[in-house]
């Protein structure tokens, strides 16, 4: 049991004050601002929005400050914030085939329509240290002309200049979507021209439970568990992940597609009878790529894992999408093997602000607690020492 602690309330006031200090540095810095954070700290900024719920990049900006950087703790902020907001309906599925590409790679075919797009990535550095970025020096080196934008045919899709002198060729055409926008093929979306994967699931029309509005209980289907895994722990689902690589729910996965970029966010307006546009999220997606033996029902084919997350944050999304995978043993009529593939296991402790919760709750005061523990020691010790065969079972002992 609890029990309330009383006074103190100046000690309490003082933490507040040397936390706030703490958290200002040294005052001849110049004190950092929320556009610096959500401009060069961005990929943090993703992360707080991602696992918080709430696509605000100034807000994320101002829990990363509030809370000195210690991420899980902005995540708490936001999470927090969430809560307060007035809820005004859900939004249209965002389609991510419109996406507006600032990054997309396959690992499962070099050539492919739309090409590869290096985009933003730490892929290719030597992660040795930069000291250039110790000093003040404004701007930053430029790419290269057509550098970023594949090689060979998928160079000249995306217009790369030709070193040669020559013209490009010209784009191949990429297909339009019902208002005039450019679609990226998806890797999946060939796999299944030719029946080599598994259709995507249905929709039945049916709207999927809200984890935010409702306690997760299981059995979780597919939307729930997808809706947990997108905000829940990056590290978390990262050892997950990994231990589907080292043997444990081995899924022999492929990176088929991650794609990075801008989604249009609709909302369905009733007394219209049309979507409304709202604005554009920064997204990244994953399509995993895993093979199959097949069933009784099942030829052999491949399957999906998915992953979906706001912002640049492509560790998790993989992350996501092989958990996703191990999760759906049971419908492929695979063996459960692996801590992975146990939906109550991954969802139920996935969740890093309730993790966090309860192992810091540790800190409150137990005094009751540890006196009971304490008293209870103490009786058991002295009825060992009064016990009969005490003494023989000492010299025994010696």
């Amino acid at each position: 049991m609890y029990v309330a602690v009383k006074g103190g309330e100046a000690a309490i006031r003082n933490a507040h004050a040397l936390l706030a200090k703490k958290r200002r540095g040294e005052e001849s810095v110049p004190e950092i601002g929320l556009d610096q954070i959500a401009g060069q700290l961005s990929l943090a900024v993703d992360r707080v929005m991602a696992e918080g719920s709430l696509y605000d990049r100034e807000l994320a900006a101002l829990a990363i400050k509030q809370a000195r950087g210690d991420l899980i703790e902005a995540i708490f902020l936001a999470r927090a914030f969430r809560t307060t907001l007035p809820r005004f309906g859900a939004s249209v599925p965002v389609d991510t085939g419109a996406m507006r590409i600032e990054r997309r790679i396959s690992a499962t075919f070099k050539d492919l329509p739309g090409g590869q797009v290096l985009g933003p990535t730490f892929d290719y550095t030597h992660r040795l240290m930069d000291e250039r970025l110790a000093t003040k020096a404004e701007g930053a080196p430029s790419p290269l002309a057509g550098e970023g934008w594949g090689e060979g045919e998928e160079g000249r899709e995306f217009g790369a200049v030709p070193t040669d002198g020559s013209h490009p060729s010209p784009p191949a055409p990429l297909p339009q979507g019902e208002r005039g926008e450019t679609r990226m093929p998806r890797v999946t979306d060939l796999l299944g021209g030719e029946g080599l994967i598994e259709p995507s699931p249905a929709d039945d029309g049916t709207p999927p439970r809200d984890l935010t509005r409702e306690p997760l209980s299981f059995p979780a289907d597919r939307p729930l568990r997808l809706q947990a895994l997108a905000r829940g722990d990056e590290g978390f689902l990262l050892a997950l992940g990994y231990s589907t690589q080292r043997g444990y729910a081995r899924t022999h996965p492929f990176v088929g597609e991650i794609r990075f970029g801008t989604v249009e966010v609709s909302l369905h307006v009733e007394e219209l009878g049309f979507a409304v546009p709202l604005g554009d999220i920064s997204v990244t997606e994953c399509q995993s790529v895993n093979q199959f033996k097949g069933s009784a029902t099942e030829p052999p084919q491949f399957t999906r894992g998915y992953g979906l997350v706001f912002g640049q944050s492509e560790r998790k999304a993989m992350s996501m999408a092989l958990v996703d995978r191990a999760l759906r043993f049971k419908e492929l009529g695979e063996e459960k093997s692996a801590p992975a593939q146990d939906e109550e296991f991954v969802l139920s402790h996935c969740d890093n602000v309730q993790a966090t919760g309860f192992v810091e709750h540790l800190k409150l005061p137990h005094y009751v607690d540890f006196q009971a523990e304490l008293d209870l020691i103490r009786r058991m010790r002295a009825e060992a020492e009064t016990a009969p065969g005490t003494e023989d079972m000492k010299e025994a002992a010696e």
